[in-house]
């Protein structure tokens, strides 16, 4: 199948903002909105100076680039697809993006492997139509740190939170629903940055 740009989505803050990233003809892939990443990056703060973050199903990529335009420290991108993995590599190339690394991997055997603890942000935004974000959730809990966040997309609302877990903020835009998590009792919502990369 033939991996040719059919569009290309906008990344909206920080130093890259207005900066291109492709979107592939691929199954299940369908970039976060403008709309969302707007509010998902109003909810999380502007700066993300420090932080390290993972965006598990990285496709475009505008999830992962979001964040480190925004300043995180550390962004791993996890894609399986090969196509989007060059399209993913030469966006990083473009754009200078040195504190951004992609990972040729499957997520879930990826996340399955990873060291806990390891990630102030954990982004979910699975392929439309699939189990993945339930198989994911579990995973990125052992993944975020202890003061981490983990952001979801998903078909349907979130029912059945992980133990642990409160929902700090949800919404739609129109087939998608999309959840902020944050471990219960934490006393803010960001993580404790600056961090150096490890």
């Amino acid at each position: 199948m033939k991996a040719g740009p059919a569009h290309a989505v906008r990344i909206i803050g920080g130093q890259w903002k207005r900066s291109k990233l492709p979107v592939a003809d691929r199954p299940g892939l369908r970039p976060t909105p403008d709309r969302v990443r707007e509010t998902l990056f109003n909810w999380l703060g502007q700066d993300l100076s420090g932080w390290r973050c993972l965006d598990a199903f990285a496709g475009s990529g505008a999830l992962g680039f979001e964040a480190a335009s925004r300043g995180a420290a550390e962004v791993v991108l996890l894609e399986r697809d090969p196509a989007l993995v060059a399209s993913l590599q030469a966006s990083r190339q473009r754009l200078k993006a040195e504190a951004l690394r992609v990972e040729a991997s499957d997520a879930i055997g990826w996340m399955g492997r990873a060291a806990p603890g390891s990630f102030d942000l954990v982004l979910l935004d699975p392929p439309f139509g699939t189990d993945l974000a339930e198989r994911a959730l579990p995973l990125a809990t052992r993944l975020a740190a202890a003061d981490g966040l983990i952001y979801l997309e998903m078909r349907q609302a979130l029912t059945a939170l992980p133990e642990g877990w409160d929902l700090h903020r949800q919404g739609r835009a129109g087939a998608v629903h999309f959840h902020l998590l944050r471990r219960a009792g934490a006393a803010t919502l960001a993580p404790s940055v600056p961090r150096s990369s490890p």
